[in-house]
């Protein structure tokens, strides 16, 4: 038996029964406390999957955590930063009309979440850690197009060792 503190019960209480049903695993929900009963195993992945619910995420996105092949990743804010003007530093994040994160997601494949003084990021496990960088650097004042400019070039160089291991040649 595992427990969960919880801040977005309203969702979670929403999606309760077909969490139960995809995870096959009791879920019971008291005030912000939330027990899930199962095999260990189970638990250990719905916590991650509530997690990623709690933080934002639809079931669809955070049922993605199911498969070995994505990663939730917890960016602090604070961590990368001293300013004090967190509103400034998440506005810079989501761009104007939310166009830098729609254009990150785009090119990292991925999820993105501002909540507070966090960004929660949902993304395939082998890109998480050059997305979380990107992230990053944005976060201490690196300008949006060289953020892209990484982006773009972790992308090309993926594809180029894709290439590489199918035995591909690239014609030059």
């Amino acid at each position: 038996m595992q427990t969960i503190y919880i801040s977005n019960t309203k969702e979670i209480k929403k999606l309760q029964r077909e969490l139960e049903n995809k995870l096959k695993l009791k879920i019971t929900l008291k005030n912000k406390m939330l027990t899930i009963e199962g095999d260990a195993l189970k638990e250990y992945e719905a916590s991650i999957i509530i997690e990623a619910v709690n933080a934002g995420f639809n079931l669809n996105q955070s049922l993605l955590l199911l498969s070995d092949e994505y990663s939730l990743r917890q960016i602090f804010i604070k961590n990368s930063t001293r300013r004090k003007n967190l509103h400034d530093v998440k506005a810079r994040i989501i761009g104007t009309e939310g166009k830098t994160k729609r254009t990150i997601e785009s090119l990292g494949e991925c999820y993105i979440i501002v909540k507070d003084s966090i960004v929660y990021l949902l993304a395939p496990a082998d890109k998480v850690e050059y997305i979380t960088t990107a992230i990053t650097n944005l976060i201490k004042g690196s300008k949006q197009s060289n953020v892209y400019k990484f982006l773009e070039e972790r992308n090309a160089q993926e594809k180029i060792n894709l290439n590489e291991d199918l035995g591909i040649k690239n014609k030059d």
